[in-house]
C-alpha cells in the first residue's frame, strides 16, 4: 500500500471529527473591471459574502441559475481563484496560507468532477493513460501498483471489465462511459472531498440518474464529503443531503432536501421549483408562477434584498433597502428573507 492510500485510510483524530471538513467564511469573489487594459472600473462581486460549513462525510448542493456565482464559489474551493476577502479553512487552515507547497498537498485530497466529460479527457491519452496521470504527480513510480489501481477504480465506477477499456481512447466510449471514468480519475488518489460541476447536465435522460446513484453509492461508501454543483433541483432528490440555494452571488437559504423540496421559504426557491419540467400531458398548459425580469447586474446589484426586484413579495421600504440576515424557521433551515423576520 502506497504512502498516499495509507494516508487516505488512517482515520481522523477524534479532535478533528466534531471539526467541519470544510468552512467557508464571509467569502467575497470579486473580478476586477479595467478600462483601457489599466485603470479600475469597479467589480464584478461573483461571490459576495457567503458562509457555510461541509461536515465530513455529507453531501450538499449548490443550486441556482446561471450567473448567480455557483462556479465561481467552486473554483475558489477548488484554488483556482484567490478570494478578495474571507476565507476557506480544510480541516481547520486556510488553503490559501503556506504557499505553493501547501496548496499542491490541499489538491490532492480534492477530486473534481468536471461538467463535460467529452473536454474533460485528453483525446490523445488512453483511459489507462488518463487514470495513471494523477498517480504519476502524486508519486506512485510502482507501475504494477498504478495499473492494479487504474483497474480497480473502473471497477468502483462500473466500466467493466476493465481490461476492455484501457486501451481505448475517449472517442471511443459513449458519454456516461466517459463521465465515469471522470469519475474514475476524480477518486483514484482517495480525496476526503469531493465537487461535481453539473456532472449529468451533458448527459442523456436515461443515463443521470445512473450516474447520480453511482455518485451516491460512491459517496456513502469511501464517506466522502461532496459539494454537488447544478442549477436543476429535479437531480438533487438522488444526492444531496442538504441543499443551498443560491441568487446574485448570495446564499439565501439553506436546508435539508427534503425540507427544501417540500417546504421551500424563499419566493427564489419557489420559483426554482416552478422551473421544474412537468412530464405530465395535462399540466403541459399551465402557466407557471415564474417572477419576472432577469437575474441583476453583478456590478451593480441591487440595494437590500437582491431579488427584490422580481419579487412580488417585497416589503416596501425594508427589502430594497436592507440586506436581510439569515433567519433560522426551523431545526436547520436558514432563509435570508424579510417575510420571515418574524417567525424566527
Amino acid at each position: 500500500m502506497s504512502e498516499q492510500q495509507v494516508q487516505a485510510a488512517a482515520p481522523a483524530p477524534a479532535e478533528a471529527q466534531d471539526q467541519p471538513l470544510l468552512s467557508v467564511r464571509h467569502l467575497k469573489i470579486w473580478y476586477e473591471l479595467k478600462r483601457f487594459g489599466f485603470l479600475h472600473a469597479g467589480y464584478v462581486k461573483a461571490v459576495d459574502d457567503v458562509t457555510f460549513d461541509l461536515p465530513r462525510g455529507e453531501a450538499i448542493a449548490v443550486v441556482g441559475e446561471s450567473g448567480c456565482g455557483k462556479s465561481s464559489l467552486m473554483k475558489a474551493i477548488l484554488g483556482l481563484v484567490h478570494p478578495h476577502d474571507g476565507q476557506i479553512l480544510f480541516e481547520g487552515q486556510d488553503i490559501w496560507e503556506g504557499g505553493a507547497e501547501a496548496m499542491r498537498a490541499y489538491r490532492m485530497k480534492v477530486g473534481y468532477v468536471q461538467q463535460d466529460p467529452y473536454g474533460a479527457l485528453p483525446p490523445f491519452m488512453t483511459i489507462r493513460r488518463i487514470l495513471e496521470e494523477p498517480l504519476i504527480l502524486a508519486g506512485v513510480k510502482d507501475k504494477e501498483e498504478r495499473l492494479e489501481r487504474v483497474i480497480r477504480s473502473l471497477e468502483e465506477v462500473k466500466v467493466t471489465p476493465p481490461s476492455d477499456f484501457l486501451n481505448k481512447y475517449p472517442h471511443m466510449l459513449s458519454g456516461g462511459q466517459q463521465q465515469r471514468v471522470v469519475i474514475a480519475r476524480a477518486l483514484i488518489r482517495n480525496p476526503k472531498m469531493l465537487i461535481a460541476d453539473e456532472p449529468v447536465s451533458m448527459l442523456d435522460a436515461s443515463v443521470r440518474v445512473e450516474i447520480l446513484k453511482l455518485l451516491d453509492e460512491v459517496q456513502k461508501e469511501r464517506h466522502l464529503s461532496v459539494i454537488y454543483i447544478t442549477h436543476d433541483l429535479s437531480t438533487v432528490r438522488y444526492f444531496s443531503e442538504r441543499i443551498f440555494v443560491m441568487y446574485a452571488g448570495k446564499l439565501i437559504e439553506k436546508a435539508s432536501t427534503r425540507e427544501i423540496l417540500h417546504n421551500p421559504k424563499h419566493p427564489y426557491t419557489w420559483a426554482l421549483l416552478n422551473a421544474i419540467s412537468d412530464p405530465l400531458a395535462e399540466n403541459a398548459t399551465k402557466l407557471r408562477d415564474i417572477p419576472p425580469g432577469e437575474p441583476p447586474s453583478l456590478i451593480t446589484p441591487p440595494p437590500g434584498c437582491r431579488f427584490h426586484p422580481r419579487c412580488q413579495k417585497a416589503i416596501q421600504g425594508l427589502c430594497e433597502v436592507e440586506v436581510p440576515p439569515h433567519f433560522s424557521v426551523a431545526s436547520d433551515h436558514d432563509v435570508a428573507c424579510w417575510l420571515y423576520r418574524e417567525e424566527a
